[in-house]
């Protein structure tokens, strides 16, 4: 079977981000099934794409997976891109972070499961249960808060707060002027104080 990609990156390989107009051709090109304009898109931007999952999952060899995935997706949905509804580089980062935040959910995922299976196989004090039954509650009122926000408002309070992102990085993986991001930011924050019955 003929390979999509290049070797998986371990360190950035310092390739200079190439112009935006270029991407969106090798883009075009890869949509086309051009193997070559591929290899070049993932040589012009893997460096940055790596710096963004690692920021998201915050370990290397799962940045580096998270990278791949999203390389082959945009492999497989290259002919969805639309120049006109942003850059290139935001469309590859918009799917590498979802991509990181999907494996980050995963693992949080994984993590109560195991400590699910350790709390019912270990005698735990009524203090303890009550807490963590407390904490349970709570990120529940949250994921069903967060399910009340718009998706472009969810989308920014996830870049922000999960992520880790200032707001001058989020309008840039967004695409959007600074103003436009800290106002959905913002206005995210308040339906979901909202949705959650917290008030100042």
């Amino acid at each position: 079977m003929t390979r999509l990609t290049p070797e998986p990156i371990g360190t950035p390989q310092g390739v200079p981000m190439a112009p935006g107009d270029v991407l969106s051709d090798l883009l075009r090109r890869s949509a086309k099934g051009d193997q070559q304009a591929f290899a070049q898109l993932y040589d012009a931007t893997s460096s940055r794409i790596f710096g963004l999952a690692v920021r998201v999952v915050r370990d290397p060899a799962q940045a580096e997976e998270v990278v791949q995935e999203a390389y082959l997706e945009v492999w497989k949905t290259s002919t969805r891109f639309d120049s006109e509804r942003g850059s290139a580089l935001s469309w590859l980062m918009t799917i590498t972070h979802r991509k990181a935040v999907d494996r980050v959910r995963s693992a949080e995922a994984s993590t109560r499961r195991d400590t699910g299976y350790s709390q019912q196989n270990q005698s735990i004090d009524h203090d303890s249960t009550s807490d963590a039954a407390q904490a349970s509650m709570e990120a529940a009122r949250v994921r069903s808060a967060l399910k009340g926000l718009t998706d472009v408002q969810r989308e920014a309070i996830e870049l922000a707060y999960f992520g880790g992102y200032t707001h001058t990085e989020v309008a840039g993986i967004l695409n959007l002027p600074v103003g436009t991001a800290k106002t959905r930011i913002r206005d995210g924050l308040i339906r979901l104080r909202d949705k959650m019955g917290v008030h100042s």
